[in-house]
């Protein structure tokens, strides 16, 4: 069925007469009246009853009118739709995001964009760099953030931030009497430490291990709130991001302590897929993004 057809035939239906359709539509008469009669040959059924002044639907055509007032309301919604998603009247964004990022980086960016855009969607799931990339090229989420990379040619790895490991301790341990820390004199005290495979261990190894020192946790904790909620207690060390420790350091109820010459910096990125339609609603979130992260 050629839906131009059909819009002719609504149009004259409407009004009432090929003449007044014609109008409507911005066509001349006569084209109106050449192409009903084409649609009515090609259905092989009247549409129309001609009168004397204008035109009356015809049973066949009262049917299709239903249909075709049907038709293009939806036509009209999803058009109506498409204008809400431009001007982010509309739309939903899904994020997957790692631990600390999830947790400690992106609760601030999102509640300032939902400030700005209240009819857009956020959705935040957290989860493993892994699991991350793997929902993305699923299409089950539009954007990621990682603190490491598992790689893959159909991902965008952008870092949009940096963050840095430090060693934290309860407020009154022994090892703040002694900071600054020689790295040597780090691994003496029992340390706190995320599960293997975690970023934030990998990291810590690997900074430990360049200056020959091997990490023995005493504890392997699978959240980053359980190493605070245990290093406050006093019974050891943990080495946790910035981001994760700031409002119990600025409480009084962790510390960070000083170690000479170890610096743990690490990128942050943002991820998506390198061929992915941005829409106006994840337009929005990166550029938001981006001031946020110049201003950082």
């Amino acid at each position: 069925m050629n839906l131009n057809h059909l819009a002719i035939f609504q149009a004259v239906a409407a009004s009432g007469s090929v003449s007044g359709g014609a109008q409507r539509l911005h066509l001349t008469q006569s084209a109106v009246s050449r192409q009903l009669s084409e649609f009515e040959r090609t259905l092989g059924l009247q549409l129309f009853d001609r009168l004397p002044r204008g035109v009356r639907a015809t049973e066949a055509g009262k049917l299709l009118l239903v249909y075709a007032n049907r038709l293009f309301a939806i036509e009209a919604e999803a058009e109506a739709a498409l204008g809400d998603l431009k001007r982010l009247a509309r739309g939903r964004i899904a994020i997957g995001a790692s631990r600390t990022i999830g947790a400690y980086l992106l609760p601030p960016l999102l509640a300032a964009f939902r400030r700005l855009h209240p009819d857009v969607e956020l959705s935040l799931m957290v989860d493993a760099t892994k699991v991350i990339e793997s929902k993305l090229l699923a299409g089950e989420i539009d954007i990621g953030f990682a603190e490491g990379t598992v790689g893959s040619d159909f991902l965008d790895y952008r870092v949009f931030a940096k963050d840095e490991l430090v060693v934290i301790a309860a407020a009154d341990h022994p090892a703040r009497a002694s900071a600054p820390l020689l790295p040597a004199a780090l691994v003496q005290y029992p340390l706190l430490m995320h599960e293997v495979g975690s970023g934030t261990r990998e990291i810590t190894e690997q900074a430990l291990a360049a200056r020959s020192l091997q990490v023995w946790p005493a504890m392997t904790l699978a959240s980053t709130e359980a190493i605070k909620q245990t290093v406050a207690t006093g019974i050891g060390l943990g080495i946790l991001s910035a981001l994760a420790i700031r409002t119990e350091v600025d409480a009084g109820l962790l510390a960070v302590v000083p170690v000479k010459g170890l610096r743990m910096q690490r990128p942050l990125y943002r991820v998506q897929l390198k061929t992915g339609w941005i829409s106006p609603p994840m337009r929005a979130f990166l550029d938001l993004l981006e001031i946020r992260s110049r201003a950082a």
